[in-house]
């Protein structure tokens, strides 16, 4: 079965969150803020000069997640879009931003090295998301985009 990238951000997400005490009235707000701001960040980071090889070694883990610009962004992403509105109050918030990095830490390690080649590239990221469906559009329009093909 293929999933897509935002559904395996959001198994990350919620397996990352399941033991702190969110309340009950944010909760979906919360979890699908950490999971926006990862995709926001992934999405930004790959469309910006050299993004894609920022992620390439995210990824590939020539990069260590905790240091990763992709890292910093969601988390940025998180605290602006997410924690400032929901006023969680600073213990919750710390502990929803330290998140991040595991979650990403796990994201990445769906996307291992999936054709035996010994290196993390677009062939396993879509091979990953099973190769076609909405990971595949969302990956090759990036590239597309990119590349200016369409």
């Amino acid at each position: 079965m293929a999933f897509s990238l935002n559904d395996i951000i959001k198994q990350q997400v919620n397996s990352a969150a399941g033991g702190l005490e969110i309340p009950a009235a944010l909760k979906n707000q919360v979890l699908g803020g950490l999971s926006d701001s990862i995709l926001g960040s992934l999405t930004q980071t790959a469309t910006k000069a050299g993004g894609i090889n920022i992620i390439k070694d995210l990824f590939g883990g020539k990069t260590p997640v905790e240091s990763s610009p992709v890292t910093q962004l969601a988390g940025n992403l998180f605290n602006t879009n997410v924690l400032k509105k929901l006023g969680l109050g600073a213990v919750l918030g710390t502990a929803l931003t330290k998140l991040i990095p595991n979650i990403l830490g796990g994201v990445t390690k769906v996307f291992k090295d999936q054709n035996g080649d010994g290196k993390v590239d677009m062939n396993d990221i879509l091979i990953a998301l099973g190769g076609s469906g909405i990971g595949k559009s969302v990956v090759t329009s990036v590239l597309g985009g990119l590349f200016k093909k369409r």
